[in-house]
């Protein structure tokens, strides 16, 4: 063979063993086929307006708002490691694939397109009684069940219970798709921006979603939105300890059930239907997990010394992600038969965050099982500043190793602080009200965990 031939097979070789390289990229990530990636609803949604969608395993994406946008390009160092990493903006537009089905599906945004233009709908102008009318309805429907329970589906192959559809996720989504059909005659183009997939890494997700602070309205926002975002504070636990339950998802493992509830239920919870409901977070179904207390303490505590050197930062309408794995992991054991034979048996264990060297473990699973869902009866939380020292902060997100326990801030639409150079508001000092949610959360949280400990 010659060495022209040769080195022609040679190119083949390498070439062909680089197109099997990015086939086995492509069944990891997303990627911009001919017609783009066609975005799903992102099940694990637990709370909020706005559509979020599944871009890829690792990566979700949402309708750019050009504050949130902007916050998160230009968001301090110190504030990196508590909001979900940003990966970019991307062009979707509303169409129908082969059997007519209607379709979200994103695109590469092109170099001509500014990235930080918001999707405003052109039917705004449209006579607004009517949209009120579909607003309302669609407030009726989301009211009516506002806690539900889902026995999730295990396949023969794989013992791991499978979520397909989450109530709320869908509601949003169907919400999205029927926005951009009203506008399709008018706009077929909208920006969404890409963030990092908090839920990927574990295998049945347990998602809280908590709204802080004791304002939820922005500076802009009418006289209109302002009294009625003021009256829904008042009349929940935003204006008494600066937290309200905002969404949620847990997995119970005795029953096989995920239980959901909604922002609507969350309005409202008193003190103690708050409390109540974070014990239900921490409880597995079989036995309250307070192995999770722990890292999250730490981490709201170090949250909080980071958000006081946050200077002229409002946080308003923004919510706190809390999210642990509820799935069980089977562990396998050999046990010794009565006729002196070995045996392998499977047991189903939850899931554990890694515990301190030294930390006492005996006491487990002793009694928690048959306890009924109830928290403490201990006195209100106070706005004293919390308790100091704590064991096991959660590594980073950048870290090769995830966290068991991920606590992050997302959602800020309605974020400003002094940088923010066409607003006519600035605020000096910290963001108090925010500051206010997180040291009673941290009270109740530690309230849970040293009843725990009793």
């Amino acid at each position: 063979m010659s060495p022209a031939v040769e080195a022609q097979a040679q190119e083949a070789m390498e070439a062909e063993q680089k197109q099997k390289q990015q086939q086995n990229q492509l069944q990891h990530q997303p990627c911009y086929m001919e017609k783009g990636v066609m975005l799903e609803p992102f099940v694990h949604q637990v709370g909020g307006h706005s559509c979020v969608l599944r871009f890829g395993e690792q990566t979700i994406c949402k309708p750019l708002i050009p504050r949130e946008h902007q916050f998160y390009k230009s968001l301090p160092a110190a504030m990196r490691k508590f909001t979900p990493q940003y990966r970019g903006v991307v062009s979707v537009s509303f169409e129908e694939d082969e059997e007519e089905n209607l379709c979200l599906i994103a695109y590469p945004l092109c170099s001509d397109q500014p990235a930080d233009v918001e999707n405003k709908d052109s039917s705004a102008d449209k006579d607004k009684s009517g949209h009120r009318v579909q607003d309302y309805m669609e407030l009726e429907r989301s009211k009516q069940a506002e806690v539900l329970r889902y026995r999730l589906e295990h396949s023969h192959s794989n013992a791991v219970p499978q979520l397909k559809h989450n109530p709320w996720s869908l509601q949003c989504h169907q919400q999205q798709l029927q926005r951009m059909k009203e506008n399709a005659k008018h706009r077929n183009q909208y920006k969404f921006i890409l963030l990092e997939n908090l839920t990927c890494r574990h295998t049945v997700p347990c998602v809280l979603d908590l709204k802080m602070g004791t304002r939820q309205h922005g500076d802009d926002a009418s006289e209109e939105k302002k009294a009625i975002h003021t009256r829904k504070c008042q009349q929940s636990t935003s204006a008494s300890i600066g937290v309200r339950l905002g969404g949620m998802q847990v997995y119970h493992s005795d029953s096989g059930q995920l239980i959901f509830m909604n922002k609507y239920h969350g309005r409202k919870l008193n003190l103690a239907g708050f409390k109540e409901a974070l014990f239900q977070f921490f409880h597995s179904g079989r036995r309250l997990r307070r192995e999770l207390l722990s890292p999250v303490l730490s981490r709201l505590r170090e949250m909080q010394a980071a958000l006081e050197s946050c200077e002229s930062y409002r946080f308003y309408s923004s919510s706190l992600l809390i999210i642990y794995d509820g799935a069980q992991h089977r562990k396998h054991t050999r046990r010794r038969t009565d006729d002196g034979l070995s045996e392998d048996e499977d047991e189903e264990v939850e899931a554990e965050p890694k515990m301190d060297e030294g930390e006492d473990e005996e006491d487990e699973e002793e009694g928690e099982g048959a306890c009924a869902f109830g928290f403490p009866n201990n006195p209100a939380p106070s706005s004293d500043s919390s308790r100091s020292g704590s064991s096991g902060i959660s590594p980073p997100c950048s870290d090769l190793h995830s966290p068991v326990v991920d606590v992050r801030m997302i959602d800020f639409a309605h974020t400003t602080c002094k940088h923010y150079c066409e607003d006519s508001v600035v605020h000096e000092g910290k963001d108090s009200g925010y500051i206010f949610g997180l040291q009673n959360l941290i009270t109740i949280i530690s309230e849970l965990e040293d009843h725990c400990a009793d």
